[in-house]
């Protein structure tokens, strides 16, 4: 293996092509303001380096990347590449993740609006992120103990699973497909609309309208706060654990909740059970 160290780079395509190298302490900055530094390269390390150009790394296979910094200048940071590895590491420039594979982050924080477009097989644990349109049309994401904050969140992603996750989040899980969630709270406007085979289990959920136009939605004893016309023409099996204040329109399905403020049926195809529980038993029945 090539080790670079305490250098400076920022003519384009320093490092274009390179194999096996592990560059420490290095800085991607300068007055040549050179783009596409690791274009190219395969089995690549990076630890403790410094990124203000634009698009590093781009159709790369094997990289790992730790203790490094990308700002907010470092645009389309990683792009076509697969097999990522990414550890304490500052991420801050828009589209910073694009068509990848097979990539772990850990330890990781995300500054970047329409991070994560079409990528697949993510894993992502103990990271924070802030974003637009966050992971959108993305498959196969496992996420565990990510903190995000941002508007109009995986929406269109597939079989993928988060775990202890705290979202703040408008719009999010719009038209997604096969997912679990998970012990996870989830706060926000209008979550998963037009979604299908979608699992909350152990959950909070915070905002109006949620769960709408949804197919096989299933809700396992979650929290639901602030809430009012949920479930409007949805399919939906859920067990609630707190009152909430309106439901409006189930198409089929059954809600068990402790108590409700309002059910509004202006259609006739609302056929959808809802069942009051009985808080002495905590029981009710859907049959």
């Amino acid at each position: 293996m090539t080790i670079i160290q305490n250098q400076t780079f920022d003519e384009e395509r320093a490092l274009y092509g390179s194999k096996d190298i592990f560059v420490k302490n290095c800085y991607f900055d300068g007055p040549a303001d050179g783009e596409s530094a690791f274009k190219e390269c395969t089995d690549v390390q990076v630890a403790g380096c410094f990124f203000n150009l634009r698009y590093p790394f781009w159709h790369d296979h094997g990289l790992k990347i730790s203790a490094s910094r990308m700002t907010e200048l470092c645009r389309a940071a990683l792009w076509y590449s697969d097999h990522i590895e990414i550890k304490n590491t500052k991420l801050h420039g828009i589209k910073a993740l694009r068509e990848c594979s097979a990539v772990k982050m850990k330890d990781c924080d995300i500054v970047s609006p329409e991070f994560g477009w079409s990528v697949q097989d993510v894993e992502m644990e103990d990271c924070t992120a802030e974003s637009e349109y966050f992971m959108m049309r993305s498959r196969n994401l496992h996420f565990s103990n990510v903190q995000m904050k941002g508007k109009y969140s995986f929406q269109y992603i597939e079989d993928s699973v988060f775990e202890n996750c705290v979202f703040d989040t408008k719009d999010a899980f719009w038209h997604a497909k096969n997912v679990v969630v998970k012990d996870s709270v989830v706060k926000g406007e209008y979550l998963a609309w037009y979604c299908e085979n979608v699992t909350f289990e152990n959950c909070r959920i915070i905002g109006t309208q949620p769960l709408c136009y949804c197919k096989g939605l299933k809700l396992i004893n979650c929290e639901m706060l602030d809430i009012d016309l949920a479930f409007e023409r949805s399919q939906v099996e859920a067990v609630l654990t707190a009152p909430i204040f309106s439901i409006k329109n189930p198409l089929s399905g059954c809600i068990v909740v402790p108590a409700v403020g309002e059910v509004i049926r202006d259609i006739p195809e609302a056929k959808g059970q809802i069942k009051i529980q009985d808080q002495k038993n905590k029981k009710a029945d859907c049959a």
